[in-house]
């Protein structure tokens, strides 16, 4: 079956699955141990990532496998169709994915109404993106727009600016351009608050990609503005040796061959930003030993995507298990 199409079919059939019988899928005897931040308590330390349920139809289904917290989007103020199929390729042989889609979703409004009518307790995160045709100089314009639409609704919102599949979506990290858009959506977060009483935390996803000295001035223009959480990261557009049949398609690359760029991002952002900013560690974990590395290069918390995809709910399992034993050994 073509990946995307396999894709919504385990979609839908998780859907139309009982929740008890989702959470028989994962261990249920695991003791988290509660983790603070952005103050906001999480469950356990293992979310899933962004990308996976982009309109909110799905995430309470999903997160009964076990998950602390689920993000949902990325969503754009608009309507988009996305990139031409086919745009996502399994890599089989390399444990990885590659996919340009596009920010392929049905708009905020969309989204919005969903999150309003789904029962749902838990810890929820919305990622938020530009539409393709904006231009990059108003893509402020977009964030913030999305910012009004969903305030009220999630524990936290994700600023993606990462994406390798929305043209020049990546400059939004580097330079006068991330001072601009990221001063905008404080000036709207600190808005909002005021008008809705609660203050919504903004995490900003950023790439792998990122040269050295780029990624120190991001981490200085996120602390001089107060940003709550930086997510590192998203999907890479380097291509290391790979072994699969589509191992040149064009688009990001996630996976096994992502963890090792994964975890030096962190680790750059943990000794430059020295705790003043919480970081989420995602891309590459396969295993609880992968999860437990992000964590010791400096996260706070991890989220998962590809690895969920290759292995299913008992990596949830496995996650939440190795990080429980690591607490205990540390203590």
């Amino acid at each position: 079956m073509p990946a995307e199409k396999s894709h919504d079919f385990a979609l839908s059939a998780i859907n139309n699955t009982p929740a008890r019988l989702l959470r028989s899928m994962g261990n249920t005897k695991i003791t988290d141990r509660k983790r603070t931040v952005m103050g906001i308590d999480f469950p356990n330390a293992v979310g899933l990532a962004a990308g996976l349920d982009k309109n909110a139809d799905y995430y309470s289904h999903l997160a009964q496998f076990g998950f602390g917290f689920v993000e949902v989007g990325t969503v754009t103020p608009r309507p988009q169709p996305g990139n031409e199929k086919p745009r996502m390729f399994r890599l089989k042989e390399d444990s990885a994915v590659i996919n340009r889609m596009g920010f392929n979703n049905k708009g905020v409004a969309y989204l919005a109404d969903r999150v309003r009518a789904t029962a749902f307790t838990g810890v929820l995160g919305i990622n938020i993106g530009k539409n393709k045709d904006t231009p990059l100089e108003l893509a402020h314009e977009d964030y913030q727009q999305c910012m009004r639409q969903i305030y009220s609704l999630p524990d936290y919102i994700t600023v993606n600016i990462s994406s390798p599949n929305t043209p020049g979506l990546r400059d939004l990290q580097v330079g006068d351009a991330t001072q601009k858009l990221l001063s905008a959506i404080k000036e709207t977060q600190q808005e909002l608050t005021q008008k809705h009483g609660r203050y919504v935390p903004i995490a900003v996803k950023i790439a792998p990609d990122m040269a050295e000295q780029d990624l120190t001035d991001f981490c200085d223009t996120a602390r001089a503005l107060k940003i709550d959480a930086i997510i590192a990261g998203n999907t890479t557009s380097s291509r290391p040796t790979l072994q699969s049949t589509h191992a040149d398609e064009t688009g990001g690359l996630s996976g096994k061959p992502l963890t090792d760029k994964a975890r030096q991002t962190i680790t750059h952002l943990a000794q430059r930003l020295q705790k003043e900013i919480p970081i989420i560690g995602c891309g590459g974990i396969f295993s609880g030993e992968d999860a437990v590395a992000h964590l010791d290069a400096g996260a706070s918390l991890v989220q998962v995507y590809t690895g969920f995809i290759y292995r299913g709910p008992p990596l949830i399992s496995e996650i939440r298990q190795s990080v429980h034993q690591h607490e205990l050994n540390a203590s």
